[in-house]
Formats: C-alpha cells, sequence, structure tokens
C-alpha cells in the first residue's frame, strides 16, 4: 500500500474513532440527561403527591370544621330553647294548681283551662314532653323525691303522687318530676 492511501485510512479509522468517541460523549450526555429528567420528573411526582395529601387533610378538616360548627350551633338552640322552657314551666304549673283549685260554676275557669291547653300543646310542638311519673317505678334520673311514706296501695319503690310535673326537651330533662315514694 502506498504512503498516500495508508495515511488516508489512518485518517478514516481517525475520523471513524473521533466520531464514536462524540457518540459516546453523546450518549453519556443523553444519558445523564435522561437520569437528570428522571430524577426531576421523581421530585416533582412527590411534591405533587405532598400537595394533594396536604389538600385532601385540608379539606377533610374543614369538613370537620364544618360538623363540629353544626353539632355545636344545634346544642346551643336546645341549650337556649331549654332556659326558656325553663323559666315558663312555673307559669304553667301555677294554672294547673289554679284548674286543680278552680270554683265549678265560673265561666273563666274554662278560660284558664283552655289556655292551659294551648300552652301544653305549644311546648309539644317544640319537642317538650311531661314526665308521666305516676305510679311508675322511682327514677332518679327523671323523678326526685320529696318523700318516702309507707303505702300499701302502691308497691315499695314506684310513685305515689306527683307534687309537681317534670319536663323533657327530646332526650334531656329540663326538670325532674316532685315526687313522693312508696316505702
Amino acid at each position: 500500500m502506498t504512503e498516500k492511501k495508508k495515511h488516508k485510512h489512518e485518517e478514516e479509522i481517525e475520523e471513524t474513532q473521533a466520531e464514536a468517541v462524540a457518540e459516546a460523549e453523546v450518549g453519556d450526555q443523553t444519558s445523564a440527561a435522561t437520569e437528570a429528567l428522571k430524577k426531576q420528573l421523581e421530585e416533582a411526582e412527590a411534591k405533587a403527591s405532598e400537595y394533594k395529601d396536604s389538600w385532601m387533610r385540608s379539606q377533610a378538616e374543614f369538613q370537620n370544621y364544618k360538623k363540629r360548627i353544626e353539632r355545636d350551633s344545634d346544642l346551643m338552640r336546645a341549650t337556649m330553647k331549654g332556659d326558656i322552657v325553663r323559666k315558663i314551666l312555673p307559669l304553667l304549673d301555677d294554672l294547673e294548681r289554679a284548674l286543680q283549685n278552680r270554683p265549678e260554676d265560673q265561666s273563666w275557669a274554662n278560660g284558664i283551662e283552655l289556655i292551659v291547653r294551648k300552652f301544653q300543646t305549644t311546648l309539644e310542638s317544640e319537642g317538650v314532653k311531661k314526665i308521666e311519673a305516676a305510679g311508675a317505678e322511682f327514677d332518679p334520673n327523671f323523678h326526685e323525691a320529696i318523700s318516702h311514706e309507707p303505702n300499701e296501695d302502691v308497691p315499695s319503690g314506684h310513685v305515689i303522687e306527683v307534687v309537681q310535673n317534670g319536663y323533657m326537651l327530646g332526650e334531656r330533662v329540663l326538670r325532674p318530676a316532685l315526687v313522693r315514694v312508696a316505702r
């Protein structure tokens, strides 16, 4: 082979080697760039997941807050209603006592009876119920004993007489019934 050809051949080999080195460097750069992009993607996905979790926690906390506010509002309403009813119950007691001692021939007594029924109907429409205690077994959750008396007609531990009616608002006792209990 002539020297020219050798030289040309060597140059071609060197160019091919240079191209291979360049391609390897480009491949390394591409691989490095790909790895960097994968790392960035993983970091972005982690942040997105973190933001999503934070958002979901915030949503749950807000829902709990709304429920707590509703529950507190309902409780406050019931407490206020109970306070007002408790203040009015002595008036009802007075009217009922007046009816127990009313004269038969007085027409105004019928008017008081109508007022008492209207009063009781209004309380019932608001969820206030009278505690039925006459003849029932004594229950300290609903009754308040003012005396224990021997009685042969009523079993021991049962209510003989209701002195003052008790009332409930829903499941809450507004005022226990004052009762006399058999011994």
